[in-house]
């Protein structure tokens, strides 16, 4: 690992007294770091599918399905940077790994919007789009370590829910802030400089606010902190794994995250299918404006922070710890907005915007639970691992399709064809997510030995 890059060393252990001030002091600056930090990476990672129709526009010779092969780039280099990029992460002190990969993805998006040859051509556009989605990958996977080193298991399920509102934040500023930079300076660039600009700030808060493990700053293992042990915790669960041990050890070996990582597959496609295709599904196909598809936008991504947190208390409340069921419950539901949403064809645009709030509401909640159970099924020091491997499958498998797999399917058998596609991935996510049923999140408190 890289010097600067490599975890902190174990602090000494501070006064009894201080460790309880200490350690909720520090658990909000982490989650407000990794909420912040996470929400700025989205404002700079989809920003191509806003600009879309104007590149139609500017360049005539495009169509669609080109456009949407480089999102595929993008959700190709994103799978494959959070599987690996999860490993580096969990070898990896979480407050530098963080921001710069989101310094990274600022620059060039900024550079995209404001080097007009970087869209020239559809070969530029791709690869540019391949590299941020690289970077990308730096984001998700020290947010997983962070969580799972500061909240112990009975309480992951709202923190988890909670800090996933942050893809929705972020994905709604994303279509707000591009409207914002267009108004200001008149050009359509803005939509990727004036968020990139933005996103960099972030980028620099979060490494005040990020820390790498409560051990680094003296304070205990959360486990301990918190008396909420997973069965057969010990010791040797805080020490550092290597990468085989992580991968052949603790991931490829676990049929219950294969599962999952199918189910991610084809909620992702859904999921993508909707939001990336919401401007060029309203604007050409039903003839709304820019303004009118934004906040469309806006709304699917707002609605999701109710949903998400509805969903993270279901699974712990309703279910006991059982992921399954909720995401099984919030998919048929899912279905069902979808097919209004299909149905309205010509129809006025507030159907269009109630199915889109609908749609936001329940989709995110199985793509939350579907990245909580894969912690779950691991231990901490896997964690970067495992949620790179279901989102290596997320994205490769199901936003990737979604973006050349959209725009070839629209251009060859129209929305119609697109709308049945997603029904068909609905019923498949709760299929895979049906084999993951005998799997229950547990702990354990323990008897805690009397002082000397």
């Amino acid at each position: 690992m890289i010097g600067w890059l490599k975890p902190a060393a174990f602090a000494a252990p501070l006064p009894l007294a201080e460790v309880d001030p200490t350690f909720r002091r520090l658990r909000r600056r982490v989650f407000a770091g990794i909420f912040i930090g996470y929400a700025g990476y989205y404002l700079v990672r989809n920003n191509l599918a806003l600009a879309i129709p104007d590149i139609l526009r500017e360049h005539p010779e495009y169509n669609k399905a080109a456009l949407g092969s480089a999102l595929t780039g993008l959700s190709i280099a994103y799978g494959l940077s959070k599987f690996l990029m999860g490993s580096v992460s969990d070898r990896s002190n979480p407050r530098y790994f963080m921001p710069l990969g989101l310094l990274l993805s600022s620059t060039i998006m900024a550079a995209f919007g404001l080097v007009p040859e970087l869209y020239g051509s559809l070969l530029a556009i791709a690869a540019i789009q391949v590299l941020n989605g690289w970077v990308q990958g730096m984001g998700w996977p020290p947010c997983g370590k962070t969580m799972v080193h500061w909240f112990s298991t009975r309480e992951r399920g709202l923190t988890v829910s909670v800090w996933n509102t942050a893809h929705n934040i972020g994905g709604a500023l994303v279509a707000s802030l591009a409207f914002v930079g267009v108004l200001l300076f008149h050009d359509w660039h803005a939509k990727f400089y004036f968020n990139a600009f933005i996103a960099a700030a972030v980028a620099l808060g979060v490494y005040f606010l990020l820390q790498d493990t409560p051990q680094s700053r003296g304070l205990p293992p959360v486990e301990q902190y918190r008396n909420d042990y997973p069965p057969g915790y010990s010791d040797a669960d805080e020490r550092t794994l290597g990468f085989r041990e992580i991968l052949f050890g603790c991931v490829l070996r676990n049929r219950y995250l294969w599962a999952i990582a199918a189910a991610n597959a084809f909620c992702y496609f859904v999921r993508y299918g909707v939001e990336n295709w919401i401007p060029t599904y309203l604007e050409t196909a039903k003839g709304f404006s820019f303004k009118e598809s934004s906040i469309g936008w806006s709304l699917y991504e707002w609605a999701a922070i109710p949903g998400t947190i509805a969903c993270g208390w279901i699974s712990d409340k309703w279910f006991r710890g059982k992921r399954a069921p909720a995401t099984m419950l919030f998919m048929a539901l899912t279905l069902a907005a979808v097919v209004v949403y299909w149905l309205n064809g010509k129809g006025p645009l507030w159907i269009d915007y109630a199915s889109l709030i609908a749609i936001g509401f329940l989709i995110y909640g199985p793509i939350m639970i579907i990245g909580l159970h894969s912690l779950d099924l691991v231990p901490k020091k896997a964690a970067g691992t495992a949620a790179g491997f279901t989102g290596f499958f997320g994205y490769v498998f199901g936003s990737a399709i979604s973006g050349t797999g959209v725009g070839w399917i629209a251009d060859h058998w129209g929305w119609g064809g697109v709308f049945t596609t997603m029904v068909g991935c609905c019923v498949l996510t709760i299929c895979f997510s049906a084999l993951t049923l005998g799997h229950q999140a547990e702990s354990e408190r323990r008897v805690l030995a009397a002082p000397p």
